[in-house]
């Protein structure tokens, strides 16, 4: 709960960073800003091409863990298929005066089984949602150091008009 909690702060922030414009910086063109410009743009270049990288990241991890749940789901309903089939033949085998006895042991049989298919499927889906909210997290992230090296960029770009 509280990684959520803070996964929803942090894309908070970061939907807030996209609320403000960016105010141009318009400086004389001396030597110094022209030199601060080009340092700047190369280090948000370099910013952009992180946050891309983390955000490519986070995709990746969260595509593996959906697949990873999806092949334990499967794995999970084959198995609670398998129980029912087998409860079945041992049903069908059984001798007519036993049926019934046999009927309700497969019945609950394939109660169980089909309790724990569920809770497998449960399991594997929490953890997908853990690793899409933790991938949720990191873009903020991602999103917030490139916002903070723009401003870090506009600022020194400023420092350099003023000399």
């Amino acid at each position: 709960m509280n990684k959520l909690l803070a996964t929803l702060i942090a894309a908070l922030f970061a939907t807030a960073a996209y609320a403000h414009p960016e105010t141009a910086v318009v400086a004389p063109a001396t030597p110094a800003v022209v030199k601060a410009e080009v340092k700047a743009d190369k280090e948000v270049a370099k910013a952009i091409v992180d946050e891309n990288k983390d955000v490519a990241k986070a995709d990746m991890k969260v595509s593996k863990a959906v697949a990873k749940a999806n092949a334990r789901k499967a794995k999970a309903a084959a198995k609670a298929a398998e129980t029912r089939a087998e409860a079945a033949a041992k049903v069908a085998a059984a001798d007519p005066e036993d049926k019934m006895k046999a009927s309700a042991k497969a019945d609950a049989k394939v109660a169980a089984g089909d309790l724990k298919a569920e809770k497998t499927m449960i399991k594997a889906d929490e953890k997908a949602v853990k690793v899409m909210v933790d991938a949720g997290a990191d873009k903020a992230i991602a999103r917030a150091k490139t916002v903070e090296v723009k401003a870090e960029a506009a600022a020194d770009v400023k420092k350099a008009a003023t000399k």
